[in-house]
């Protein structure tokens, strides 16, 4: 694809953000469709500053990540009702000066378990209590599941369990908990931590679903485990590509090339 006057900007806004893997999956989705759209890497300090950029440089849409999920806010024009209550926002979408601002981590993640199962009415155990367990749960509940809210910190726990709705029991004491589905929002697992879990592999056989947002390693100890004890498993990267679907169609009004994305995403984490 060249790039030329009319080209439309996206791009992701954080720091760090040279890892990233978003620009190849997006791109390579904008030239699967023949789409004269690039999205790069935005490497940011100050989000206000940011925010006032991409209005003035006229760019169309733009995901937030780390550490400006909730910097961003006061500096939108609108907000999508979800991303208010979950109080961070990772999609922008500008139209002229216009910056809108939704939440797709939780669209990432309920697409990621409908592969496998309907939400409605299920039991949900989720780990953890930071953005990513919010953004989770706040979807969960929107789509009608019920949960139990566990983590290592009582102050933050119960705080979003309270925010949730939901009980919440320290992540030490839930060997007798059962539920429709474990879902692992916390790091454990994670990079030099990798073969770390966050609950005893005897205790997996109370869940027939365990999803892991860790995408790195892609099969983590927790998932190894789970499948041995006979659950069926999603891995981080579902929640990664699912999200981002949903923002490009946010951005484009036109289906994800799910696949291309997928494979994409595959290819970056084999490098």
């Amino acid at each position: 694809m060249s790039v030329n006057g009319g080209t439309e900007l996206y791009g992701i806004m954080g720091n760090p953000v040279s890892h990233s893997l978003s620009p190849a999956m997006h791109n390579a989705a904008f030239q699967h469709l023949g789409l004269n759209k690039v999205y790069v890497p935005f490497a940011t300090q100050d989000a206000a500053a940011a925010i006032n950029g991409f209005r003035a440089l006229g760019v169309k849409g733009v995901s937030v990540t780390i550490p400006h999920k909730q910097a961003v806010i006061p500096q939108l024009d609108g907000i999508d009702p979800v991303a208010a209550k979950i109080g961070a926002v990772n999609t922008l979408i500008i139209n002229g000066t216009n910056v809108y601002g939704c939440n797709t981590d939780w669209l990432g993640a309920n697409a990621a378990l409908k592969e496998l199962t309907p939400l409605k009415g299920k039991n949900v155990l989720l780990l953890g209590a930071g953005g990513s367990a919010r953004a989770i749960g706040f979807g969960l509940l929107e789509e009608g599941a019920s949960l139990t809210l566990a983590s290592r910190t009582p102050t933050t726990g119960k705080d979003l369990a309270a925010a949730l709705g939901c009980p919440w029991t320290p992540l030490h004491a839930i060997s007798g908990v059962r539920a429709d589905i474990l879902i692992n929002a916390t790091s454990v697992g994670m990079g030099a931590g990798h073969e770390q879990t966050p609950i005893a592999c005897q205790s997996l056989v109370h869940f027939g679903i365990v999803m892991d947002i860790v995408y790195a390693p892609l099969e983590t100890k927790l998932l190894r485990e789970a499948k041995a004890a006979g659950c069926r498993t999603i891995n981080g990267l579902a929640m990664l590509l699912y999200q981002g679907v949903a923002q490009f169609e946010l951005w484009t009004g036109l289906d994800a090339p799910v696949e291309i994305m997928r494979q994409q995403l595959l290819s970056g984490m084999q490098r």
